[in-house]
């Protein structure tokens, strides 16, 4: 079974198989009698064995491959909105490919490209909002102007269920956002009101940050690494033209909805005031 999995459905419904991404024997016992495959596998920082190519890409190629080999009738990759083969990223390079290999297999696969994917246990604005307990600013590389589209999580998972239930949208590539585009200066402003807390958004220059990057970048809970500086600086938003959550029937809902309930936790007991001062 695998482990630190969580199961929805009674007893029975759902049977957890491990299944590592680069394991072809256990990945074609794993899909036998299956009539659909979700890959969701991905990281953001190398560790290991575990590097951008060997995971998101020649593993998301792998299962598409045995998918065909076995009759696996639908395939949904989650890709993201950064993928582009021409990034200087290898997080973005190994999305691009990934989704390439993926359809040469399985030509009906759907492909959902996600911005910055938020909800209650999200590792985005939980882990800005913690900084606010510990840290007098919210670091901000460069001018902060990159653009992203947070998504919700459930609207994320609706989209998979609608792409699969949708002949039309078979073989398509869906962009993610929300409902509207904000600057990674703009997220820290907003984390900082919704905690209730007097931050500082400290304006960081982007060769300090890239030195610090690579310093640091090696180590498993690096505060960021050189790969994901690269990402910083590009902006994550549905491009002009591409097909979007609306295309799925799907309204998307909005951060200033959803996340203040769940970032309450963060918040100072007794008497607050907010105030963001940018240096």
């Amino acid at each position: 079974a695998a482990r630190g999995v969580r199961v929805a459905g009674e007893v029975g419904q759902v049977l957890a198989l491990r299944a590592p991404i680069q394991d072809e024997t256990k990945i074609r016992a794993a899909l036998e009698g299956v009539d659909l495959v979700v890959n969701c596998v991905g990281i953001l920082a190398e560790a290991g064995s575990q590097s951008f190519q060997s995971v998101q890409s020649d593993g998301a190629i792998r299962l598409a491959r045995l998918a065909s080999e076995v009759g696996v009738q639908d395939f949904v990759q989650i890709s993201s909105l950064a993928s582009d083969p021409n990034s200087k990223s290898l997080y973005a390079q190994t999305k691009a490919s990934a989704e390439a290999g993926i359809l040469s297999y399985m030509p009906q696969a759907t492909i959902l490209r996600p911005s910055i994917v938020f909800g209650p246990e999200d590792q985005f604005f939980n882990k800005f909002a913690a900084m606010t307990r510990l840290s007098p600013f919210l670091p901000v590389i460069g001018d902060g102007a990159s653009r992203f589209e947070p998504v919700y999580v459930e609207d994320v998972v609706e989209a998979v269920m609608r792409s699969v239930s949708s002949p039309s949208a078979k073989g398509q590539i869906y962009g993610l956002g929300g409902p509207r585009s904000y600057s990674f200066k703009d997220l820290m402003h907003f984390i900082i009101k919704t905690v209730r807390r007097r931050r500082i958004v400290m304006h960081i220059p982007e060769s300090l940050a890239a030195f610090m990057a690579m310093l640091t970048g090696w180590i498993p809970s690096a505060p960021i690494t050189s790969d994901q500086l690269l990402l910083l600086k590009e902006d994550t938003v549905v491009p002009e033209g591409m097909k979007t959550l609306a295309d799925l029937g799907i309204r998307a809902r909005s951060i200033e909805t959803l996340v203040p309930p769940y970032l309450q936790q963060y918040r100072p007991g007794g008497r607050f005031e907010t105030e963001v001062v940018e240096v």
